[in-house]
């Protein structure tokens, strides 16, 4: 899918990003047709995967920026690359600034010529395509006479991480290089978090952060897991009113005891404090904050984002 929120954070990072992505393949490759990664001059975001292909197609995307027009190259993948695949991938390189994003559709596919002799209307196929992801929400990608065609992710997923402690940062490094997620990263002091925080995470510092949660969208998701039981009992309580697709609470299940018997006592109903999961994460697992942060991460892509269960209270 063609990650339009990843490339928007990445232009207003980096000005200038080059977008590489699969077009097509025969044989054996890498990776799969509509895998993309981002290239700026100090840097990349994500992976075509293939060693020698990927090294190649970063510095072709370099030569690029600032502005060069968009194009395909097609690379046998054999011994010229060192690699013995046997296949061969179509790549599409596109050079994208603030101004080249509005051209990018929020939904449905984005499809656009980019081989150099590319011209008129899209093939009828693809057009074919649109009609039916118009019609049907089915989409897919495709390449067909130097157009590509390519589903735009929808919008991320909201996740509200509290606390930047060991549990915190193994959950945010864990989470981090998966796409569809907008990660908001919370806490009380910035010497709570680590030096340098990953791009795309958007950390948030206040004395009382439990402040923060009527600025969450009603849709987020949230884990909490603070350094203080207090702490977390306010963002229970506080989540519960203003709503929330899902919630997740670091503890044992003698905390869930005590913070349910307080959650009723604060006013909410059984059935609403029960869609908090506590403890979060496979206890089978141990609890070492990386084997949290994996068990947890596999839950978090094993089911759909949720609706929220109430509209917020104003």
């Amino acid at each position: 899918m063609f990650d339009r929120a990843a490339l928007v954070r990445a232009v207003a990072a980096h000005g200038v990003v080059t977008r590489v992505v699969i077009c097509a393949h025969q044989g054996s490759s890498p990776r799969e047709a509509g895998t993309a990664m981002l290239v700026w001059a100090g840097g990349q975001e994500g992976t075509i995967g293939g060693g020698a292909l990927e090294y190649e197609a970063a510095a072709e995307a370099r030569r690029m920026l600032p502005g060069a027009a968009a194009k395909t190259q097609k690379i046998a993948l054999g011994p010229a690359l060192g690699q013995c695949c046997g296949g061969a991938v179509t790549l599409g390189f596109e050079v994208f600034d603030a101004s080249a994003l509005t051209t990018i559709p929020e939904t449905g596919l984005h499809s656009r010529p980019l081989a150099r002799d590319a011209a008129g209307e899209p093939p009828l196929a693809l057009r074919r395509a649109e009609k039916i992801a118009r019609g049907e929400g089915v989409a897919v990608t495709r390449y067909l006479q130097g157009w590509l065609s390519e589903p735009v992710a929808p919008r991320p997923r909201d996740l509200w991480i509290w606390g930047a402690g060991h549990v915190g940062r193994a959950l945010v490094h864990t989470l981090t290089p998966l796409s569809g997620l907008a990660l908001t990263w919370l806490d009380t002091d910035r010497a709570r978090f680590p030096e340098t925080i990953p791009d795309g995470v958007t950390p948030r510092i206040a004395a009382n952060p439990a402040a923060l949660v009527a600025e969450a969208p009603a849709t987020a998701e949230h884990l909490i897991l603070t350094f203080s039981h207090a702490l977390d009992l306010d963002l229970c309580h506080r989540i519960l009113a203003h709503g929330f697709g899902a919630c997740g609470l670091i503890g044992s299940a003698s905390k869930w005891a005590r913070f349910q018997s307080r959650l009723r006592a604060l006013g909410h109903a059984p059935q609403d404090i029960a869609r908090i999961r506590c403890p979060i994460g496979d206890p089978a697992l141990g609890k070492h904050p990386q084997a949290i942060a994996i068990s947890v991460a596999a839950e978090l892509l094993a089911r759909p984002a949720l609706a929220p269960a109430r509209e917020a209270v104003r």
